[in-house]
C-alpha cells in the first residue's frame, strides 16, 4: 500500500436478530427529547413502528415525529424537519428505515442550529458545520447505502435537477449507534432488495477501481464482492433465507464504512451520474447506478484494463489462459451484465422514465471528478448518457 491515512470510525453497531433490545441502554446516553424520523408509513404496517415507540415510551422520552422521508430527501423536507427538530428541542434524532432515512438525518444534524441556508453552506460549497450538530441513532430496514456507519448525506433539490452529495469530514456527523437487524430486511419489495444489492456492489467497485499498487485494501474489496454475489443470488431465489440477507447487510456496512477507501484515490462517477439521472427522474438510487454503470466502466476500460484484468480474475473467476489482457477484463465485464441481469436490475435510463430530450438536464447536473482512471469531458458525459439510455 502506498497511500496515507488515517483510520476511526466511532459508530457503535448492534448486529443480529435480537438487536433493538439495546436500543434502551443506548437512550440512556441522551436527553429526553427524541425526534423520530421514518419513511412512507412501512414500519407501521410491519410493527417495528410499534416495538420503537414502546421502548422510547418505557425510557421516558418525548417524541416528536418526522413522517413521510421520501426515497430521494428534498431540501424542502429538510427544512420541515428543522421547524420540527427546533420546536421539540430535540436531544436525540432517531432515524427508522433505510439509507435516505438515515442521510436525511445527518442532513437534519447538522442543520437544525445553523442559522443560513444549508442547501448553499452544505451541498453547493461542500463547508463543514460551525454550528452544535445533534447525534443520530439508526435502526435500518435496508441494506444498501452503508449510512448506517458513514457521514454521507444526499439531498436532492427538484425545481434545480441537483441531487448532491456531501461526505462530511467531522466524524461526530456519523452515527453514535446503529442497529442493524436483518429480520427487518425481509418485507421489502425485491426491486428493492436487488436496487439495494447493486448499490452495495457499486459502493465497492467506485473504491476499488482506482490506483495501480499491491494494495490490502483491494483483497478486502475483492471478497466483499464475492460475498455479494454469492449472497444476492441466493437471495434473489429466495428472499426469506436469513442467512443470505445478513450476509448483504453487513457487507452494505462494510463497503461504505470508510474502510475501503483508505490507502486508496477513487472515482465515483457512477455515482455521480447515477444520482444526476435520478435528480431528473426521481428514479429508485440503486437502479439509477445500474442502468449507467457497464457504459461508464466500458469507456474507461482502456485506462484501467489491469484492474479490470484482475477484476475478472479475482472475482467473476474468468480464466486467463490464451487470452489478451483486454479479452479477459471485457469477460469480466460481460459476467457482471449476466448478473445484472439475473437480478433483474435496471439495463438502460429509458426503463427509469428517463427520456433523450432528458440527457442535457441529466448531463449538466453531473459533477465531474477529479478521479478515477480518466476524468472525463462533458461530452464523454453526454456519450455514457446516451449509451445507458
Amino acid at each position: 500500500m502506498l497511500g496515507n491515512f488515517s483510520y476511526c470510525n466511532p459508530t457503535k453497531l448492534y448486529f443480529g436478530d435480537d438487536s433493538l433490545k439495546f436500543l434502551k441502554d443506548e437512550l440512556n446516553n441522551y436527553g429526553d427529547n427524541v425526534l423520530l424520523v421514518y419513511g412512507g408509513g412501512s414500519i407501521k404496517k410491519n410493527g417495528i413502528y410499534d416495538e420503537v415507540v414502546a421502548i422510547l415510551k418505557a425510557a421516558g422520552k418525548n417524541v416528536a415525529e418526522v413522517a413521510g422521508v421520501m426515497p430521494n430527501p428534498t431540501i424542502h423536507k429538510l427544512n420541515e424537519g428543522v421547524a420540527i427538530a427546533k420546536a421539540h428541542q430535540t436531544d436525540l434524532i432517531l432515524a427508522v428505515g433505510g439509507g435516505s432515512v438515515c442521510d436525511y438525518c445527518k442532513a437534519l444534524s447538522v442543520s437544525v442550529n445553523y442559522d443560513g441556508d444549508p442547501w448553499q453552506k452544505y451541498y453547493i460549497n461542500f463547508e463543514e458545520p460551525d454550528c452544535e450538530t445533534l447525534p443520530v441513532g439508526c435502526i435500518l430496514t435496508m441494506a444498501g447505502t452503508g449510512s448506517e456507519m458513514n457521514a454521507g448525506s444526499v439531498i436532492t433539490f427538484p425545481e434545480k435537477k441537483l441531487k448532491i452529495g456531501h461526505v462530511f469530514a467531522d466524524e461526530k456527523i456519523m452515527p453514535r449507534f446503529s442497529i442493524l437487524n436483518p429480520k427487518y430486511t425481509l418485507t421489502l419489495p425485491h426491486y428493492q432488495m436487488v436496487a439495494g444489492i447493486y448499490d452495495i456492489f457499486n459502493h465497492i467497485c467506485e473504491q476499488y477501481f482506482s490506483d495501480e499498487d499491491d494494495s490490502t485494501t483491494d483483497y478486502i474489496a475483492e471478497g466483499l464482492m464475492r460475498s455479494v454475489i454469492h449472497s444476492s443470488r441466493i437471495a434473489n431465489e429466495n428472499p426469506q433465507d436469513y442467512e443470505a440477507r445478513s450476509n448483504i447487510m453487513w457487507s452494505a456496512t462494510w463497503a461504505l464504512n470508510t474502510l475501503l477507501k483508505k490507502g486508496k484515490t477513487t472515482d465515483w462517477m457512477v455515482h455521480m451520474l447515477g444520482q444526476a439521472a435520478g435528480a431528473v427522474t426521481d428514479a429508485t438510487h440503486g437502479m439509477t447506478l445500474a442502468a449507467v454503470s457497464l457504459p461508464y466502466y466500458r469507456h474507461i476500460l482502456p485506462y484501467g484494463t489491469a484492474k479490470f484484468k484482475r477484476f475478472a480474475e479475482n472475482v467473476w473467476n474468468v480464466n486467463p489462459d490464451g487470452k489478451t489482457d483486454m479479452q479477459v477484463a471485457e469477460e469480466g465485464l460481460q459476467a457482471m451484465e449476466s448478473w445484472m441481469k439475473e437480478l433483474g436490475l435496471a439495463m438502460h435510463l429509458s426503463e427509469l422514465g428517463a427520456r433523450e430530450d432528458m440527457l442535457p438536464d441529466i448531463a449538466n447536473a453531473t459533477l465531474i471528478l477529479n478521479s478515477g482512471y480518466k476524468v472525463l469531458t462533458k461530452d464523454e458525459v453526454m456519450q455514457i448518457l446516451k449509451e445507458s439510455l
